[in-house]
């Protein structure tokens, strides 16, 4: 299959089929918390011992029977994750070929210091290079995060500006991107946060070109429905909810009050996994969370996108 004949065939997976997005995409800052909630803290002597263990906890849930294309839809990796192999082939090939899961790639590389109370993302001098690398090993999509802790309209348009500024280099690269505009959800202004990002999100969505898609990953609103004209946005192929901190209990019953939505949760999906599990108490686990999150990622809203 040709390369776009495989990326219709996955932008059609993405939008109209039922399911969720793991993300899988905890980079070097993130990784020792991630793998102490794994219940391993410690054990490496440098960074590429640290990523080896994490290449084994994320080969241990991506090949687990659990964990297929009929619940989800797409998984986010790191670039590390992307460049090594699962079973013989690389990750992303992997996860297409004998999963039927859409590959995506983090391309960010943190965020930046707070200013007018958001954190922009940090310079990405290598973008166009990871772009070439990503396209090479068969990736579908980027995801690029970015974060809001006060209400302030200033910020939260630099955040917006920013996200399509670099989607629109994702897009010229035949990629199609996820843009993160988190939330705090500690944030005391988190409502008042969310009229001005919204407003931002739909200006920018309003002027992409006829036949542009993105995929906006959003913190759950205080407002039910909220981002409803995003979910129904023709530019919009499919609006995410990450966790963002929220126990996979409370990211599920929120999940359930906005129509249209799906997960695509990382600490959500991941709770409660242990490295000391055998491979039957893991699975049944992670089997219960993909089944508890599938069902609260149903898409409740029908009708053309405007």
């Amino acid at each position: 299959m040709s390369a776009p004949d495989l990326s219709k065939q996955q932008l059609q997976r993405m939008t109209a089929e039922p399911g969720f997005v793991a993300a899988l995409d905890q980079s070097g800052g993130s990784t020792p918390k991630a793998l102490a909630a794994y219940g391993i803290k410690g054990g490496w002597t440098n960074e590429e011992g640290m990523f080896a263990l994490v290449h084994e906890m994320r080969t241990r849930i991506i090949t687990s029977p659990s964990f297929t294309g009929e619940r989800i839809l797409g998984a986010i990796l790191f670039e590390n994750t992307m460049d090594r192999e699962i079973k013989g082939r690389p990750t992303a090939d992997y996860l297409w070929e004998v999963k039927r899961i859409v590959p995506f790639l983090k391309v960010d590389n943190g965020l930046d210091q707070e200013k007018n109370g958001v954190q922009l993302m940090k310079p990405m001098p290598q973008l166009a290079g990871l772009l070439d690398k990503a396209r090479a090993k068969h990736i579908f999509g980027t995801k690029m995060r970015s974060f809001i802790k006060q209400a302030n309209r200033d910020g939260i348009r630099e955040i917006v500006n920013q996200q399509f500024e670099v989607a629109a280099q994702i897009l010229a690269a035949d990629l199609v991107p996820i843009i993160e505009p988190e939330v705090d959800i500690h944030s005391p202004d988190k409502a008042k946060a969310e009229g001005p990002l919204k407003d931002a999100l739909l200006t920018k969505l309003d002027a992409l070109p006829d036949g542009q898609r993105v995929f906006l990953k959003l913190t759950l609103p205080v407002q039910n429905d909220f981002y409803i004209e995003c979910v129904k946005h023709r530019a919009v192929a499919r609006v995410l909810a990450l966790s963002g901190g929220y126990s996979r209990q409370e990211g599920n019953e929120r999940l359930r009050k906005n129509q249209g939505i799906i997960a695509s949760f990382s600490r959500g999906l991941l709770e409660g996994l242990t490295a000391q599990q055998s491979d039957a108490e893991f699975d049944s686990l992670l089997n219960a969370a993909i089944q508890s999150i599938f069902e609260a990622s149903e898409v409740k809203i029908a009708g053309t996108r405007k």
